[in-house]
């Protein structure tokens, strides 16, 4: 089979953790959507359909995917799939029986269809959105039951049942059941799977009666660490005296300690001292300053608005937290408000009271007051320091889409300036 995964015209209603990666290699359960299906599905090529400006980013890390490929497509009949529909089990092994004159729909979006390769000729760089649709319009409509993903905070709110999902798939080869002589389990014992090159200290406690816990291998588990399933804990990630709640996930290579639940750290994650995060998404290079906290339900238990971009969207949600792009840095005792944004490559400097709920990428938040800070070789700098600190580099592609997303997201910023001083000058003055 040959499989293509595409983003539509949604894929940048994830920002600020969207603007870095397609929206299909966010995480949501073990894995993200590519891995899924690729691990789920038996695949002789695959490629993708994204947005130009990430193209050599992809290539570097994906050699082998056929990236915007008309030619590659024309070659034979090729399975499209929407990087954001998130498909149960039992969809994902009926997808290998599509037939070319039915469409997967999830509402007005199309879901999957069978690309034939004289189609392929619709389809372009800056087009294939409305190309697929118009595809989609002469074929039968099949309703799938999967989830339809439209912002961030709905991999959040997914990643318990999805957790539950994929433990039940079974697709990791080198993950059994290790010596647990170190460990407390509470509840079913056959639902903890252990690389047997975890290392666990005594008194760590994990419970399994609310779901599964996977722990990958070469972790680290310090004594007194809590971990209640649903869970998944990544390759190399160390978790320090921390207090992980159900429907977290913690990606590859996190250092992670203090309170977490219903999160997904994406991979690469400091968030070492102790604090709260719940309900949250944080991308990878992101350091989370000591007692960096953020609230994820409001006193009065209203529906929270997340800003994204800018742009106040609702979330039909009551428990909703933050959203971190890449390469940002809190400081010390920084306080999150509840459904928070944060971009790419921001700081984050608290002055003692709850931060602004949107902070843009490639700005500061200090001394009471959000300001640009593009000084891009300084935070290209920086960036390549704290990758070499895990054996990585920031390379020319990724350096070339940041330069790209610093002018691209620049009117963003200048109106959150503008709103921000605005609000200050509004301000009584303190009567001494």
């Amino acid at each position: 089979m040959r499989l293509a995964i595409f983003e539509d015209n949604s894929a940048l209603q994830f920002t600020p953790i969207s603007l870095l990666r397609p929206v299909f290699e966010l995480l949501c359960g073990q894995y993200t959507s590519r891995e899924r299906l690729l691990k789920s599905i038996l695949v002789d090529e695959w490629g993708v359909l994204i947005r130009p400006a990430l193209v050599d980013v992809y290539a570097e890390e994906f050699p082998d995917a056929k990236i915007n490929d008309a030619i590659w497509l024309s070659e034979g009949q090729t399975l499209l799939i929407n990087g954001r529909w998130l498909p149960s089990n039992d969809e994902i092994s009926e997808l290998s029986q599509v037939s070319s004159d039915t469409v997967g729909v999830m509402g007005e979006s199309v879901a999957y269809l069978l690309l034939e390769p004289e189609e392929s000729a619709l389809l372009t760089t800056n087009a294939w959105d409305d190309a697929i649709k118009k595809i989609a319009s002469t074929r039968k409509r099949v309703e799938v039951t999967g989830v339809e993903l439209e912002y961030p905070w709905d991999l959040v709110n997914q990643n318990h049942r999805q957790l539950l999902a994929d433990f039940s798939l079974n697709l990791s080869a080198d993950q059994y059941n290790g010596d647990t002589k170190n460990l407390t389990i509470v509840g079913p014992s056959d639902l903890v799977r252990l690389s047997s090159s975890v290392e666990i200290d005594p008194f760590v406690v994990l419970d399994t009666r609310k779901g599964p816990i996977l722990i990958e291998q070469d972790a680290k588990i310090q004594a007194f660490t809590r971990i209640e399933g649903p869970a998944y804990i990544g390759k190399g990630t160390q978790l320090f005296r921390a207090n992980i709640k159900a429907g977290t996930t913690a990606g590859p290579h996190c250092r992670l300690g203090g309170e977490i639940e219903e999160s997904i750290v994406h991979g690469y994650v400091n968030k070492y001292h102790d604090g709260f995060l719940g309900h949250s998404y944080i991308c990878p290079w992101v350091n989370l300053g000591a007692q960096t906290s953020n609230s994820d339900l409001k006193n009065d238990y209203s529906e929270v608005k997340v800003p994204l971009a800018g742009v106040s969207v609702e979330t039909n949600s009551v428990k909703v937290g933050c959203y971190i792009g890449d390469h940002a840095k809190t400081g010390l005792n920084s306080l999150f408000n509840t459904g928070t944004s944060v971009g790419v490559m921001s700081m984050v400097l608290p002055v003692g009271e709850l931060l602004p709920k949107h902070i843009p990428s490639f700005s500061r938040f200090w001394l009471g007051r959000i300001d640009s800070q593009i000084d891009i070789s300084n935070l290209f700098q920086l960036a390549d320091l704290t990758m070499k600190r895990r054996g990585l580099a920031l390379s020319a592609a990724q350096r070339q889409l940041l330069v790209s997303l610093l002018d691209d997201t620049t009117e963003e910023r200048e109106r959150a300036i503008q709103w921000w001083d605005q609000k200050r000058s509004s301000r009584p003055a303190l009567n001494h």
